[in-house]
């Protein structure tokens, strides 16, 4: 099969890598001399594209040759990223899309092994567990930590409650993680830092409650051993990492001439802003540019609040105007308007001041790469599991509006979309795929609107008490009324 420029395509492997040095760079290091340092759970796009992408440059400037990465998939649904990395020696293409033209390609080496814990628990316990692991990082989404509205771990959720009872391997993180922490303990090793890397406000707090609390339940003295000896330094995360797909990977091939069984696609942009608290030392992060503060909510805010909430705009509201792709639904002047409107509005005024950051060109900076074609992310991705994405994302932007008398219109308008959309079907009459685990719950609130106005609202795991307040509710039922009624651009159009 020929590449770019007639050349063969040449399979992605650590014997391969000589041929694609005059493609796409390549470790500039040798990875035989790579020490494992570091533990990564749940390995996807946005990991890859992100924690490995900043270890990987550290390597290529011949720093953090012991801060390697072991990644573990927890899940059975992990299995092919499992098999396609050990088929390539743990490598894979990073390609960031500048544009629909504009790619530029290159090797990460960082990540040295992979494990699949429902295959071997006792081999990933061992792994995290052992002398030189000192930090353990965390993409496991935000669904993952089970911590609820109120702040905390929920013991009663059925997998948990069976890691609890030990009456069997470990199949969670919080099992994994506590069992190898407790062997550490025994051994005589110092505690691990755990990095989060989830978009979660206080997403290293959230961390500690979730582990700690779960350690609690199995040796009180361990948990306060945990206390003493382990950090959780919170963290914001930012890169626009889409889903792979089988026309990435014939892309890649054709553009490259390579073949990738699972490369990962994102935009130029990446920031990783981290608290500088670790128990047992860290890599020279800043040396490739991750900030590393005293504090990182106001990073953690702004992030959350506009490009995440910014991103659960677009979704519903996009897809039921029959756009399926980001950059469609953000390049419609429409939905820019609206956007926009939103972060200027009721954003921004919800926000602590940034050090070194301009809010409003971050702003402008964030319609720019939303709609990036090049990227080509889907509105579906960003909708997927939205029961736990709005309370963290939109839905404090309405409290603290409410609380200091501040607009609030876009975010009941995107909560109406959302109960549009959880019907499945677009204002065209297309389907909407909805994914959520809360799907069937969803729909049967939704559909219970008509008779029962608000009864969405009505579900306190999501809402909490702002599904009782009349002034919420009253925004929300305009909109959903004009929604019904007229379609989403005309209810846009009215607030836009």
């Amino acid at each position: 099969m020929p590449g770019p420029s007639g050349t063969q395509v040449t399979a992605l492997n650590e014997a391969s890598l000589v041929d694609l040095s005059d493609r796409m760079a390549i470790p500039g290091y040798q990875r035989s001399q790579v020490r494992p340092g570091i533990v990564h759970l749940g390995v996807g796009g946005f990991h890859r594209a992100h924690q490995a992408f900043y270890l990987d440059r550290l390597m290529n400037l011949g720093k953090a040759m012991d801060w390697g990465i072991v990644g573990v998939g927890v899940l059975a649904r992990d299995r092919p990223m499992r098999d396609a990395l050990l088929a390539q020696d743990e490598l894979y293409c990073l390609v960031e899309k500048a544009s629909a033209d504009d790619w530029r390609a290159r090797v990460i080496g960082s990540m040295i092994g992979y494990l699949l814990a429902t295959d071997d628990p006792e081999a990933v316990i061992e792994r995290l567990a052992h002398p030189t692991t000192r930090i353990v990082s965390l993409t496991i989404t935000e669904a993952g930590y089970h911590v609820g509205l109120d702040g905390s771990f929920d013991v009663s959720a059925p997998e948990i409650a069976h890691d609890l009872e030990r009456r069997a391997a470990p199949a969670t993180v919080f099992g994994l993680v506590v069992e190898a922490v407790r062997r550490r303990r025994q051994r005589g090793l110092g505690g691990v830092t755990v990095v989060s890397c989830d978009n979660l406000q206080g997403n290293g707090g959230v961390a500690r409650t979730a582990f700690r609390t779960f350690a609690s339940h199995i040796d009180l003295d361990l948990a306060r051993w945990m206390d003493e000896e382990m950090r959780f330094p919170n963290s914001m995360v930012d890169r626009i990492t889409p889903v792979t797909t089988d026309a990435d990977r014939r892309a890649l091939a054709d553009r490259f001439g390579v073949t990738d069984r699972w490369p990962v696609v994102c935009e130029p942009f990446v920031q990783w802003i981290l608290e500088d608290e670790f128990a047992s030392g860290r890599p020279a992060l800043e040396a490739v540019g991750v900030q590393l503060v005293e504090d990182v909510a106001p990073y953690e805010l702004m992030k959350l609040r506009l490009l995440n909430a910014g991103h659960q705009l677009l979704a519903y509201a996009g897809s039921l105007a029959g756009y399926r792709l980001v950059h469609e639904a953000a390049g419609d002047p429409l939905f820019s308007r609206f956007l926009a409107g939103y972060m200027r509005q009721e954003a921004l005024p919800t926000l602590l001041p940034v050090e070194g950051i301009d809010l409003r060109e971050y702003c402008a900076e964030l319609l720019v790469r939303f709609a990036n074609p090049g990227v080509g992310d889907t509105l579906s991705r960003l909708a997927a599991n939205a029961s736990d994405l709005i309370p963290k994302f939109v839905l404090p932007v309405v409290r603290h509006q409410l609380a200091h008398g501040g607009p609030f219109d876009r975010c009941a308008t995107t909560v109406a979309c959302w109960a549009r959309y959880v019907m499945s079907v677009d204002d065209q009459g297309e389907p909407i795929a909805l994914n959520d685990r809360n799907a069937e719950r969803l729909r049967s609130a939704a559909r219970s609107e008509e008779s029962e106005p608000g009864s969405f609202l009505r579900q306190p795991e999501i809402f909490g008490e702002l599904g009782e307040d009349e002034r919420f509710q009253d925004a929300y039922l305009r909109a959903l009324t004009s929604l019904r009624t007229r379609g989403v651009r005309p209810t846009l159009e009215a607030i836009a």
